[in-house]
């Protein structure tokens, strides 16, 4: 069975994967791009950036997934579903290039974009969003995208196998954090640590054999 995958998700030493209030100026709201410089200082992201320690964890993205999965919130900003040009923030040729399914209680027609990324809306649970995202990845793996709230979901719900979280030293305060009401998960998973000269801390979860 295909296995699903977290990569390059960014949070605050006091946990917040996203700060607030969230808009279309402002995806992350008052976090801003903090959360992620250090993937923007990578050769992942630009062709004049590093290729060290940052670059080798950013790259592992995209290889072998077959489809994303990702929350309403990720897709746009509060009330992207009254809008009927809205997209998503990426243009029209998004990064994903696969069938990426969107969770929202508000359904919507697919939107097909180039490079081989379709957005599907879906009102589902983790684990039926998860055996939909399965048959589309067609044998590859599946990207859990985030953002925060629903991430903690599939945490919660046990559908996780590969977790890569980036810890950066910023304390933001308020916004959404990742780890409320998921007290003792690290028991499901081996966990590495890889600090980075950047200053933020790679933290990888894997599966335990047989969890």
């Amino acid at each position: 069975m295909s296995r699903t995958r977290v990569h390059n998700f960014s949070i605050s030493l006091d946990g917040f994967a996203t700060g607030e209030p969230q808009s279309t100026e402002a995806p992350f709201g008052h976090a801003g791009q903090r959360l992620h410089t250090w993937m923007m200082a990578t050769q992942y992201w630009s062709p004049d950036g590093s290729d060290g320690i940052d670059n080798a964890f950013a790259q592992r993205h995209g290889p072998g997934i077959g489809a994303e999965i990702m929350g309403a919130h990720k897709f746009g900003p509060p009330g992207w579903q009254d809008d009927p040009d809205w997209t998503g923030w990426w243009g029209d040729n998004p990064p994903f290039h696969t069938p990426t399914f969107v969770l929202t209680h508000r359904p919507h027609p697919p939107i097909e974009l180039d490079g081989g990324t379709t957005f599907h809306f879906l009102e589902a649970s983790p684990a039926e969003a998860l055996a939909i995202a399965r048959e589309a990845a067609d044998s590859l793996n599946v990207r859990i995208g985030g953002g925060p709230s629903m991430l903690r979901d599939f945490l919660a719900a046990d559908l996780i196998d590969h977790l890569h979280l980036v810890v950066v030293p910023i304390v933001l305060g308020r916004g959404v954090r990742l780890w409320d009401g998921l007290e003792g998960i690290e028991s499901r998973f081996e966990v590495e640590s890889v600090a980075s000269p950047s200053g933020v801390t790679h933290l990888t979860f894997t599966r335990k054999a047989g969890g």
